[in-house]
């Protein structure tokens, strides 16, 4: 009876919401109207909210209470060990892009010359490196089982990635004869391959592949959300490979703490890492420590055989957690620049990523001052609103491969050796930066 419904429309189904009302409103629990004050942030979770009248009786039976007390008696929890040491509160999308907007228009002119400068400077070797290796053919050619999701484009991606691993000397097929031959170790003390740590993991296809294809044999998936579909009961189905899934923050991860990977020689990959869980994943591979290491004692750590990340979402790239605040202070770079710079990522995916958007920093602010010499400039937003949609692409692209090096050199002052290449062509995603690196051979 519609008397007994709520009274919520449904637009695209066309009829009332079916949900009984609550007593004394014409509308359900989830379609009751209130004001935005009165929902806060879960103390537990705070990716979800809850009314701050129902906030002591939630808090007693928050989905996620379990979870985070079972978490809090792990002996890798560590409550913000990779966050970084500023005590800055995040910045919100919106709190930047008001900042950039309060700029004057010459203050928004110096910047960009500012990112051409250091662009040409530091920029000028990221190479393309596509590679799919004969390896991963199995996947290429969909000779895998018909249940596992396929989408091609998430293939290459996968791929390339572990291409580039191969290429860059971190796996094949004969790494542990290799292994053992250079440094002398007989086959029964050492594992047969590394262990692979995904950060990020989601579903964990991009291990799925690397179990399928290089026949690794132990995998943590670290992961703080919860997904179905997952490649977690293809892998277990494999007799001789051993899971875990991790399910925590980067930032709260203490990964010498994780006892079964002590002392266990391991990879660590992450495709598509959002934002600052990059910053929170170099972190939880290489502590602060590492770049105070001498020489003499660079094989007391050598675990962490290798590291492959995916960078994308630059635009939530946040101050407190970024890993190289030094590079870009050196490189005249003040936090209010850096969140600017992190602004105009998101503009890296304007254009039509199907053309050539190569980019050349010499020309871009020439350009813009030539598009809006005697026009009716009143401010920042009819700058940007004048802007074609490849200078922005192009402006974008220059930020994420300037944030991108940081991450580079602070690897490289740790004592690996390291690459940033563009793994796949735009087309296929204009998130193409892979942030490679390998344990350097020290002498």
């Amino acid at each position: 009876m519609e008397e007994n419904r709520c009274k919520f429309w449904l637009p695209r189904k066309n009829r009332s919401c079916a949900n009984a009302p609550l007593n004394g409103s014409p509308f359900c629990g989830n379609h009751k109207p209130r004001s935005d004050s009165q929902w806060i942030p879960c103390p537990i979770d705070p990716s979800h909210s809850v009314l701050q009248e129902n906030l002591e009786g939630h808090v007693k039976r928050c989905p996620l209470l379990k979870q985070t007390q079972s978490l809090s008696l792990q002996p890798y929890y560590q409550k913000g060990i990779n966050a970084g040491k500023e005590e800055d509160n995040a910045i919100t999308s919106e709190m930047k892009r008001i900042a950039v907007y309060s700029m004057t228009v010459s203050e928004f002119y110096e910047l960009i010359k500012k990112i051409e400068s250091i662009h040409a400077t530091i920029c000028d070797d990221i190479s393309e490196s596509y590679k799919i290796p004969e390896a991963c053919n199995m996947w290429i050619k969909r000779e895998v089982d018909s249940k596992l999701p396929f989408q091609e484009k998430h293939v290459k991606q996968q791929a390339s990635i572990i291409g580039n691993l191969e290429y860059f000397g971190v796996i094949n097929s004969s790494l542990v004869k290799e292994q053992c031959d250079v440094e002398g170790i007989s086959l029964d003390k050492i594992d047969s391959r590394p262990a692979v740590v995904e950060f990020g993991a989601g579903r964990g296809y991009l291990t799925q592949m690397l179990a399928d294809c290089y026949g690794i044999d132990r995998v943590f998936l670290v992961e703080r959300k919860s997904y179905k579909l997952k490649a977690d009961r293809s892998l277990r189905q494999k007799e001789s490979l051993i899971l875990e899934r991790l399910r925590i923050d980067i930032e709260d991860l203490n990964l010498n703490a994780v006892e079964s990977l002590r002392g266990v020689p391991f990879l660590a990959i992450g495709k598509h890492l959002c934002g600052p869980a990059t910053d929170l994943t170099l972190r939880c591979c290489l502590s602060e420590q590492d770049s105070e290491r001498s020489m003499e004692q660079c094989h007391d750590n050598d675990s962490l055989k290798g590291i492959a990340i995916a960078t994308c979402c630059h635009h939530l790239c946040q101050w407190k957690h970024y890993a190289n605040k030094k590079f870009m202070v050196d490189l005249g770079i003040t936090k209010e620049e850096f969140h600017a710079i992190t602004w105009f990522t998101s503009w890296a995916v304007d254009a039509d990523h199907g053309s050539d958007l190569s980019v050349d920093s010499s020309l871009l602010l020439q350009s813009l001052e030539e598009e809006q010499h005697g026009g009716d400039v009143n401010g920042i937003e009819d700058v940007v609103r004048n802007m074609k949609a490849v200078e922005r692409a192009v402006l974008g692209f220059m930020c994420k491969q300037i944030i991108d090096m940081g991450r580079m050199m602070w690897a490289r002052e740790r004592g690996l050796e390291t690459q940033l290449v563009k793994y796949v062509p735009s087309s296929i995603s204009p998130e193409n930066h892979l942030l490679i690196a390998k344990h350097a051979k020290c002498s």
